[in-house]
């Protein structure tokens, strides 16, 4: 049955509120965030080969991307590596990978999961989703992970869900993305929703019957080519023909349309590294709430800061709180945290005055 688990790995973000560690060059599931040793890349990789043969792990992935990753993944062949020659959003790569997969294999069941997220208590997370491979092979569902919320979170997506079953797969009633603070504190009083984790497991064959009838535009586009996928043709016909797909995200274009969406609450701790507050909320601190990687440091009278440059470096701070203070081969930023927001703009400023290589 394990021959029939298939692994979709998406690769091909920038993550620039991760910057000026995450570049369009080689962005952030390319890093090594956490200090560990490893990418975020090869620990997601490395996690889902519990449960998925390596050989049935997909890495869906920009088309610049593609010598990162097999840098990154020598064992992974070319077979294995999906390359986007545009950005489109989530929705398009997507259907892509479900009609290659479906095509080698019309009994495939396949999880979708980003490369960039931190998930702690592995044995619990191939536990969750032995059951949802399970499940979806049995049924035709489309199911998603939910993340038992503990703050009123903006920057995530809610699944509301029908509580009252006894099984541990819940009818999803609704979906709602990125509230407003006083929305997203609602939610989290009424104990009815959950964080949407951008994890999914459904049959192949079923995503795809999503997509014809939800973006049938969309996957008449790719499947009048299909005999293309899986051949030396694929790459021409996806130059000529990927640009014309929507840009939307399976979140908009499919899960909240469908009718046979289930959600299964997981109880292992996640985070989905999205902002340098959000490593700094999941890594070990010291006496002081200092949050240091890969750096010596010396320091006074310095509390709440995430500090993050090669190794090697040492650092001295002085009467310094709650910031971020990053530096790579080429910058140094050191930056409010409560401001981590402007980011991305100050990236963009940063490109504009000194040259696009920057960011």
């Amino acid at each position: 049955m394990m021959q029939d688990y298939y692994a979709v790995i998406m690769a091909g973000g920038v993550g620039s509120r991760f910057w000026p560690l995450s570049k369009e060059i080689l962005p952030k599931q390319f890093l090594d965030l956490l200090g560990t040793g490893q990418t975020l890349l090869q620990k997601t990789y490395e996690r889902l080969s519990k449960l998925v043969p390596q050989q049935n792990i997909f890495i869906l992935t920009n088309d610049q991307y593609d010598n990162l990753v097999k840098q990154e993944l020598p064992e992974v062949t070319n077979r294995q590596i999906v390359l986007e020659p545009n950005m489109r959003n989530t929705a398009p790569c997507i259907l892509l990978s479900a009609l290659k997969i479906d095509k080698e294999n019309p009994n495939a069941t396949m999880i979708i999961a980003p490369s960039d997220h931190w998930i702690d208590q592995e044995e619990v997370f191939i536990k969750d989703i032995s059951l949802a491979f399970e499940t979806c092979q049995q049924k035709n569902l489309l199911l998603t992970l939910g993340i038992q919320p503990t703050q009123p979170h903006t920057g995530y997506g809610y699944i509301k869900y029908k509580k009252s079953t006894s099984s541990p797969i819940k009818e999803v009633r609704r979906f709602t993305e990125k509230p407003d603070y006083y929305t997203a504190k609602s939610f989290l009083d009424s104990g009815d929703y959950l964080w949407n984790a951008g994890i999914f497991i459904a049959k192949a064959k079923d995503l795809i019957r999503a997509y014809q009838k939800h973006l049938p535009d969309m996957a008449e586009l790719f499947m009048e080519n299909i005999t293309a996928l899986n051949t030396a043709e694929e790459e021409s016909f996806l130059l000529k023909n990927y640009k014309r797909a929507e840009n939307i995200s399976i979140d908009y274009g499919i899960m909240e349309k469908a009718d046979n969406v289930v959600v299964l609450p997981v109880s292992f701790e996640w985070n989905d590294l999205g902002s340098w507050g959000s490593l700094y909320e999941k890594l070990p601190k010291d006496e002081n709430a200092n949050v240091v990687v890969n750096t010596d440091t010396y320091l006074e009278n310095s509390t709440g800061n995430i500090i993050h440059t090669p190794k090697g470096r040492v650092v001295v701070l002085k009467d310094l709180k709650d910031y971020i203070v990053v530096e790579n081969e080429e910058v140094l930023m050191i930056y409010p945290k409560d401001k981590e927001q402007e980011i991305k703009e100050v990236r963009t400023k940063v490109q504009e005055k000194f040259g696009k290589d920057l960011g």
